[in-house]
């Protein structure tokens, strides 16, 4: 540097980190709640192009495993650390203070994202984040566990478990989208759009950086909903049931080779009917849930193919590392044993009977419900094995088909991989591909260390050997230890019980598998070999410990009540809020607790001249809620229990033009969770009308939705009304009051 420019060296600038010569585009894709035996690349019925041709370009792998659940497996995902290291030993909705358990990602445990953004790549995340804490998803933030905060320069999804498709509610980073309206709009077919714009946007204008992209779509996850021309496709296709399905599939996956010729189809799992002691209507209906299941999932891989397309027409595509897994745990039996119109109805603790859901069997995969097939066909999607999603225990919970492509590398396309491999593997064998050390700190943060192991060399080799030698897995007290070709197993619950009992661990009975010879674990060994079951039972003790698997808890439904948990809150020891117009889209965890209790809600409004309509309040949408609105100018109030009674009390004339308050007095029975209440509505101190709930939502109002102010985003509270079903005059203000112990009064 001299005294001038003339004088000195000629300026540069700082220079931006460049990724290692030749490291690879990055794309992973991530399906939901797929079982082993689902998709027609691995035997299943529901056909799978996409996924085929990255068998036939590249590898598949029959022994991947995840974690038994959906937070869990995707906090490991992008981690590389075990999901209680990880502090995901749940969904974020059932989230408690412990320290496995709390459901807040440490900032000890970078992500891949961070990592590869910070070494020259350009990162992105499109679909679905159950990652942040659902108390941090407000429009307020923090924002710091947000797909952006969490090292991805690009964001558009949803942040929740799952998500209507027909009506979602979507951010793009931290912008609220606003609903589509486009009458033929499904989300998959959405968020393969943005995966492409993305993509194509990247590489015209960084032609040199590589990318990471991260697709998690929410299909299969319930609601299984899909347009109705792909469920046409399936008509009669599964009117044989769930046992025949099971064999037909066990036959092509020894015929596909992804299985051993030896392979033993195992019982059905204890609890799950037959498919002959139904009668005929049950079979018509749930043939018909699994034709709408099986749409859903080939119209996901159809567009996860699109994507796929997109990335082969970019320049370096052979150099593109694509990484495919169908499903983040094995299908789901959250629809009960007689499968569910509304989802909300299972994590409410409530049945369903396939007497009332028959009567909307022409509706299925529609926008009017948010429905689930029965257990039974869980089950069968994860043929060979037992159990199902949530069951950690079993490979029918934990394992799933995952393929890899790489042109530029592999050299022995088509070929199958057999090395028992777990989810917190991916991340290591990323960093190996690429050249990155894992930072020791990130941020500045110390970093746990990576506790998955790199597979990197499965890539290129088919003699490479299996590096994992244990693996403990944990999910609702379902227990399991792999441990040199063994697994120890120890289901506690079943999955589509949602109410559960008190647990002694010391009395569950524990089983033993040599899977070296045994791919499905149908040989119980237990009582030929006591002492190797007793060395594994004492190690996964160990392992729990090393891991914060500890405290076990086996809590339902219960554990859904944030109140009851006592899980953080905004509104914490709040009794009172005043919102204002533009609060829309507020999540649930950021509303006070309206459960169970007698509450008051006063809105401040002018009635216009002339048509009056539109939407003044609402919490929660299609799964459950309430809502007030003005139609024709009479003031009306809807209580949505769980979309199977939608009481409405109606105003029997049209509100005079002007300013007034509008008053909805709802006073709870008591006497426990789910009582009835009676409904006053009034304005202007003149009562209006008045109703009668025989029940209410006991432990969560909607799975994904929260309150609005002025208009409704997501999905309606009935079906009255075209959304945004925006309010025509001026809302000054709507007042929640919680009672107290001097009950509230307007």
């Amino acid at each position: 540097m001299g005294r001038t420019y003339l004088e000195s060296d000629p300026a540069t600038f700082p220079q931006p980190v460049e990724a290692p010569e030749g490291a690879p585009n990055i794309v992973l894709i991530l399906l939901d709640d797929a079982g082993f035996g689902q998709f027609g690349t691995f035997g299943g019925g529901v056909p799978s192009p996409t996924m085929d041709r990255l068998r036939d370009e590249g590898l598949h792998f029959n022994r991947f495993h995840t974690t038994a659940l959906c937070s869990p497996t995707r906090a490991a995902l992008i981690t590389g650390r075990n999901h209680h290291s990880a502090s995901f030993a749940g969904i974020t909705e059932i989230a408690t203070g412990y320290d496995g358990y709390c459901c807040i990602l440490p900032k000890s445990t970078g992500t891949v994202g961070e990592v590869l953004r910070q070494n020259g790549y350009m990162t992105a995340w499109i679909g679905k984040n159950h990652n942040t804490p659902t108390w941090e998803t407000s429009s307020v933030g923090p924002f710091d566990r947000w797909a952006n905060g969490l090292g991805f320069d690009y964001f558009y999804g949803f942040n929740a478990g799952d998500m209507n498709h027909w009506n979602p509610l979507l951010f793009e980073n931290r912008d609220l989208v606003p609903g589509s309206q486009d009458p033929d709009y499904h989300l998959t077919e959405d968020l393969a759009d943005k995966a492409i714009d993305w993509l194509r946007r990247s590489a015209t204008i960084a032609p040199d950086k590589p990318y990471f992209l991260y697709v998690a779509p929410g299909a299969t996850h319930a609601p299984h909903q899909v347009p109705k021309e792909w469920i046409d496709r399936f008509e009669g296709e599964f009117d044989d049931g769930w046992d025949a399905y099971r064999e037909r599939t066990l036959a092509r996956q020894k015929e596909l080779g992804v299985v051993p010729q030896d392979t033993q189809l195992t019982e059905r799992s204890a609890g799950l009917p037959a498919w002959d002691e139904l009668n005929d209507e049950q079979r018509r209906l749930y043939s018909r849930m699994m034709e709408v299941f099986a749409a859903f999932g080939a119209h996901a891989d159809h567009h996860m193919g699109r994507i796929i397309d997109a990335v082969k027409s970019l320049p370096n595509a052979d150099n593109t590392l694509i990484i495919y897994i169908a499903g983040d745990n094995g299908s789901s039996a959250e629809g009960g044993l007689e499968g569910s119109l509304c989802e909300n109805m299972f994590f409410n603790g409530f049945p369903e009977s396939w007497e009332d859901n028959i009567l909307a069997i022409d509706e299925l995969g529609g926008p009017k419900h948010f429905n689930h097939f029965p257990a039974s066909w869980a089950h069968a999607m994860n043929t060979p094995f037992q159990w199902t999603k949530q069951v950690a225990s079993h490979f029918g919970g934990t394992r799933n088909p995952m393929l890899i492509s790489w042109p530029d590398r592999i050299t022995d396309a088509g070929a199958l991989r057999d090395q028992f491999l777990h989810v917190i593997d991916i991340v290591p064998t990323i960093y190996e591909v690429c050249g990155i050390t894992p930072p020791t700190e990130l941020n500045g943060v110390q970093q746990k260390p990576i506790e998955g192991i790199s597979f990197a060399d499965a890539l290129l080799s088919g003699d490479a050997k299996g590096k994992r030698s244990t693996q403990y897995f944990e999910l609702a007290c379902n227990r399991g230890l792999y441990h040199d070709g063994w697994m120890a197993s120890a289901p506690s619950f079943v999955p589509w019980n949602p109410n559960r009992q008190e647990w002694d661990p010391d009395k569950a009975v524990w089983e033993l598998y040599d899977i070296t010879k045994d791919f499905s674990q149908a040989n119980d060994l237990a009582a030929e070999h006591p002492e190797k079951l007793r060395q594994l039972q004492d190690m996964w003790w160990v392992e729990a410990s090393k891991y914060n698997a500890l405290p076990l808890d086996w809590r339902g439904t219960i554990r859904m009540n944030a109140e009851e948990m006592g899980r953080p809150n905004l509104n914490a020891g709040r009794t009172s809020v005043t919102y204002y117009p533009g609060t829309i889209a507020l999540p649930d965890a950021a509303c006070l607790p309206m459960l169970n209790k007698s509450w008051i809600i006063t809105a401040d409004i002018e009635v216009p001249d002339g048509a009056a309509d539109g939407m003044i309040v609402t919490h929660g949408g299609l799964e459950g809620g309430y809502g007030l609105y003005l139609r024709d100018g009479k003031p009306t109030f809807v209580y949505n229990f769980l979309s199977v009674e939608r009481p409405t009390v109606v105003a029997s004339e049209p509100l005079a033009p002007g300013r007034t308050t509008l008053v909805v007095e709802f006073e709870y029975d008591g006497g426990g969770m789910g009582k009835g209440a009676t409904v006053t509505l009034s304005a202007g101190g003149a009562q209006l009308a008045q109703a009668r709930l025989d029940r209410t939502v006991p432990i969560q109002f909607a799975l994904g939705e929260g309150l609005d102010i002025g208009m409704d985003t997501g999905s309606p509270i009935d079906f009255t009304y075209q959304m945004p079903f925006a309010y025509t005059g001026t809302i000054h203000s709507v007042r929640i009051d919680l009672e107290t112990e001097a009950p509230v009064t307007a």
